[in-house]
């Protein structure tokens, strides 16, 4: 039988979020059924609301930071049981059969991606979904082999966006080898900077978060940060030139970046991985003069995001959070344009039954 399920869903680029149903598919033979329990808020999610990326299909229900517990499992499913706790991030299918899908490095899957939401649907015909619907919603049914496990040492609620802001920054520190002796800095305190701050040092990097204020410097130390400094002194990044093996880069804005390759050491990376949807002036010079480089990375695998889940597991990290009701979810955005919130949105879908 079909899963009725209750979510907030966006139907136009410029209406709020409201309460919408919808079903979600009976667990196949390779299936597992899961109640939601919390999902995280995404700065991603607002840009498909707002379809700042063009392409959004509505109605579109956001959210790929989804933790819950297993209600079901289909005949096929060995790994996981009903009652496991566990977690679902932004892929929920892919091919499995190009060179990426086959290094385990899905989200950069050459068909492309299945995504947790807002991608085309054909496992959903069943029960009438073409686009696939994620997470701020009560209910999921998710492919065994893209469901992640929790480990019991982290709490449901600051676990969730593990799945997305843990693992994007976790793969960029990783790709490049971060360890002890490395040098990082990270570029903006928010969901994302606030997650590579905390995993960067929990790996031995001495790390360094540059920000327009000093107003999270207190934060930034206490999340792991040996070293805080304001951008727009030019005395102080001037004497921070060449100093960095690798720069994490989490600004979602349109902001200047020239004057931040030349923190890089030689051979130094900055890695993109805010979502920007306008150009960032860059000159060849310094990157010539250094052998120095710009790339992107974008998530994780879910090998990768199973490693980064028992990594924090292990050493007790999680993302700081503002839990809020699902009938918050537009006041959330305001705020999160605003960059008002330490540091990531949760919705507690548990209080669904009460506002939708």
């Amino acid at each position: 039988m079909p899963i009725a399920t209750r979510a907030f869903a966006a139907t136009a680029a410029d209406q709020p979020l409201r309460p919408h149903s919808f079903e979600r598919r009976d667990p196949g033979p390779d299936d597992v059924a899961i109640e939601i329990k919390y999902c995280g808020v995404c700065h991603s999610d607002l840009h498909v609301v707002k379809n700042d990326l063009g392409g959004t299909h509505y109605p579109i229900v956001p959210g790929h930071e989804i933790a819950g517990v297993v209600t079901a499992v289909g005949a096929n499913v060995a790994r996981f049981k009903q009652g496991d706790r566990v977690g679902v991030g932004c892929m929920v299918d892919s091919c499995r059969t190009c060179s990426a899908c086959r290094e385990g490095l899905e989200q950069y899957c050459e068909p492309g991606m299945t995504q947790t939401y807002g991608s085309r649907d054909p496992k959903g015909q069943a029960v009438g979904q073409t686009i696939t619907q994620g997470g701020y919603s009560d209910r999921i049914t998710v492919d065994q082999a893209f469901v992640l496990k929790i480990p019991d040492s982290l709490p449901l609620d600051a676990a969730a966006p593990l799945l997305c802001a843990g693992v994007t920054t976790w793969s960029p520190l990783k790709t490049w080898g971060v360890g002890p002796g490395s040098k990082v800095a990270v570029i903006g305190l928010g969901g994302l900077g606030h997650m590579a701050v905390k995993l960067a040092a929990a790996l031995g990097a001495e790390v360094t978060v540059l920000s327009t204020s000093d107003r999270k410097k207190a934060d930034a130390e206490r999340m792991g940060a040996r070293h805080f400094l304001i951008n727009s002194d030019a005395e102080a990044m001037k004497a921070a030139a060449e100093q960095f093996d690798l720069i994490i880069n989490t600004v979602s804005a349109t902001h200047e970046i020239a004057s931040h390759v030349n923190l890089l050491a030689r051979d130094g990376t900055m890695v993109m991985l805010g979502l920007t949807t306008e150009g960032l002036p860059v000159f060849a010079m310094p990157l010539l003069w250094r052998r120095r480089r710009i790339a992107g990375s974008l998530i994780g695998g879910i090998r990768e995001t199973q490693e980064m889940l028992d990594f924090c597991g292990e050493h007790g990290i999680v993302c700081e959070i503002e839990v809020i009701a699902p009938d918050q979810i537009n006041q959330a955005y305001e705020r999160m344009e605003r960059s008002d919130v330490r540091y990531r949105f949760v919705i507690d879908m548990g209080r669904m039954a009460a506002t939708a």
